[in-house]
């Protein structure tokens, strides 16, 4: 897309802030910010985010790593990498299964980032 068809919107700083609450109530700790780090790390690679995607997307919330594999244009060899650090990360989990490796998200790593980047207006907010 050109930058002729982008449009921008005249935002004064009093919206600006109005529009952008901060990613936490408080800020992290010198410790939480190392503890969650790897974890970002981890995401910061398109191929490895993609494969998170995958999993997390796949029916019945795991995926066979031949599943994996066939979505991309890269070695098997390539996809085990990014697979093993989305696992050190914790990320992921897997289970082997005769040939076949099955991996599944952890939903207490994405619970830990979820919550750091929750808007702070949802904190409190009561869902019924």
């Amino acid at each position: 897309m050109s930058k002729k068809g982008l449009s921008l919107l005249d935002v004064s700083e009093a919206d600006a802030g109005a529009c952008c609450a901060p990613l936490a109530c408080e800020p992290l700790t010198a410790g939480e910010a190392e503890d969650l780090a790897p974890l970002f790390k981890a995401l910061a690679d398109p191929v490895r985010l993609r494969l998170l995607s995958l999993i997390a997307c796949h029916d019945g919330g795991e995926a066979c790593v031949c599943d994996l594999t066939s979505a991309f244009e890269l070695t098997a060899p390539t996809i085990s990498h990014h697979l093993k650090v989305l696992k050190q990360a914790g990320l992921i989990d897997s289970e082997r299964r005769g040939t076949w490796v099955y991996y599944w998200i952890n939903p207490t790593a994405l619970t830990r980032l979820s919550a750091l980047l929750r808007p702070r207006h949802a904190f409190g907010a009561v869902e019924g």
